[in-house]
């Protein structure tokens, strides 16, 4: 049998392939960025294999390191399935985008593990798209237009209402949608402002301010930075509060929903159905 390379280095490689960053891997491993870039130089050299095209943005995989990662992470499952179900553990990974994380999903997770203290979850919030075979994640909420992927299923989780919301202060100055272009709209990478003008007849330049992500437009929204338009569910907490007010009735529906994201060929069904099940009752 030939000699294995040195776990540490398989490791370092295929944390290194998921996150295609070493800093993120290095954190997930709890080792430096270097010695994962360390590991992973001689784990290229004990294969006689380049498996990283180093970028000066990250990292890619090459065709080698493709080929040698899907296996690779099928294993690392496999033993992590192996130790789960001698131990006991039982645990789930949701995947998530950072402002659904943030804005949604984390006020309310204790009611979850509340009636599941056996479950233990973990919540992998990134933009990146979840695969559902060799990154580990068990389901998925993500945004967008339904169907996801061959082998997937997806549940509507709530309503499509895009609404228009900024501080009280702000509020009181805007009685009609005309009054929108004396304010900075906030927008995220939908990018759904101008179809909202037009919809509502409002002729003019408007200012605006982009965002990478929508929670980063909601807390400017928070810090009376501007209007942003957002998901009504997205900001249910903030309204209710007073934080944030709708100042206009106005409402865009558009069909980039929120869906519960499922393999149809889930590795843990049962630990799947609860959280979906879970998930589909909070909205």
């Amino acid at each position: 049998m030939t000699a294995l390379p040195p776990l540490n280095a398989l490791r370092a490689f295929e944390a290194s392939a998921r996150h295609l960053n070493f800093r993120l891997a290095a954190e997930e491993l709890g080792v430096t960025q270097g010695a994962v870039a360390q590991q992973v130089r001689g784990l290229e050299a004990r294969l006689a294999e380049t498996l990283f095209d180093r970028l000066p943005r990250g990292l890619a995989l090459t065709d080698a390191g493709r080929r040698f990662h899907a296996p690779l992470r099928r294993a690392f499952r496999l033993i992590e399935d192996a130790v789960h179900e001698l131990s006991g553990d039982r645990q789930i990974t949701l995947s998530v985008t950072p402002s659904f994380a943030s804005k949604w999903l984390v006020p309310r997770l204790p009611d979850f593990t509340a009636q599941h203290p056996e479950i233990e979850v973990r919540i992998d919030a990134r933009e990146q798209l979840a695969d559902f075979r060799g990154d580990g994640v068990d389901l998925a909420v993500r945004q967008g237009r339904a169907p996801f992927g061959q082998g997937l299923t997806a549940e509507p989780l709530f309503s499509t209402n895009f609404i228009p919301v900024c501080s009280q202060v702000l509020a009181r100055e805007i009685k009609q949608p005309k009054d929108l272009l004396r304010h900075v709209l906030l927008n995220d990478t939908h990018g759904l402002w101008p179809l909202f003008l037009e919809r509502a007849a409002v002729e003019g330049k408007a200012r605006v301010m982009n965002f990478s992500q929508t929670s980063l437009a909601i807390d400017a929204a928070l810090s009376g930075q501007g209007v942003a338009l957002a998901n009504e569910a997205l900001v249910s907490a903030e309204l209710v509060s007073g934080q944030l007010v709708q100042p206009l009735p106005e409402v865009l529906i558009e069909d980039v929903g929120f869906y519960v994201v499922t393999p149809k060929d889930s590795r843990q069904p049962a630990l799947v159905t609860a959280m979906k099940d879970w998930l589909l009752t909070q909205s």
